[in-house]
């Protein structure tokens, strides 16, 4: 069975980390976006980024930032990864991978088939995209709006995308995600929350639950 990447997003604490950890997150997510619940100083993400430990992949989730805002979070938080979660063009990657030196991930908001259309200006210069749901209208959030999009399409996609499934998981829906989409990464956030950017580390570990217990039926 391929290697399943988990991220769960959106850390603030050293109870919600140590519960990511635990449970086998292979990467672990900070989100600087006032707008957000889940928003952080990068000073504070540094330093959670060190209690990681090298134990998983530490990801700076930002929404079309400016340079300086960048140069800070890279300076403070030393991030293993990028994501982009605005509308940043390919072009806008290949500067800021430059810029860094750091791999990036570009977030693809998708509520039909023809969605998907959007990917192919990225393909060979995001390193990993992810897949989201668009937000609702009238949302000020790009993501973490806890709403999921038909699963089904992905499983149309080339065998080659590499990406992560985002968008409304849970520990309730996580298996038949993975049944649908057999996606190669999987990103929670709001779905292991029991309040707007407040983490609960019981619903962290019964999401790890859920997923090992589907990858266990997909085996058998």
């Amino acid at each position: 069975m391929k290697v399943l990447d988990i991220k769960i997003c959106g850390l603030k604490t050293d109870a919600a980390l140590a519960a990511a950890l635990a449970g086998g997150a292979s990467h672990v997510g900070f989100i600087f976006f006032p707008k957000s619940p889940r928003n952080i100083a990068p000073s504070e993400a540094g330093r959670l980024r060190k209690a990681a430990g090298g134990k998983a992949k530490t990801v700076a989730v930002t929404v079309d930032a400016d340079n300086a805002f960048l140069d800070t979070i890279v300076a403070e938080m030393k991030p293993d990864m990028l994501q982009l979660h605005g509308s940043e063009t390919p072009q806008r990657l290949t500067e800021l991978k430059a810029r860094y030196g750091l791999p990036v991930m570009k977030a693809i908001s998708v509520r039909e088939q023809a969605d998907l259309a959007s990917i192919a200006p990225y393909r060979g210069v995001a390193d990993r995209l992810l897949f989201d749901a668009k937000p609702p209208k009238g949302s000020e959030l790009p993501g973490g709006n806890g709403v999921s999009f038909d699963w089904t399409i992905l499983a149309r996609l080339d065998a080659d995308v590499d990406y992560m499934l985002s968008g409304g998981l849970n520990a309730a829906n996580i298996g038949e995600a993975m049944r649908l989409a057999n996606p190669p990464g999987l990103d929670i956030s709001s779905g292991v929350e029991s309040a707007p950017g407040v983490k609960d580390t019981a619903l962290i570990e019964q999401f790890f639950k859920a997923v090992r217990a589907a990858r266990s039926d997909r085996a058998a």
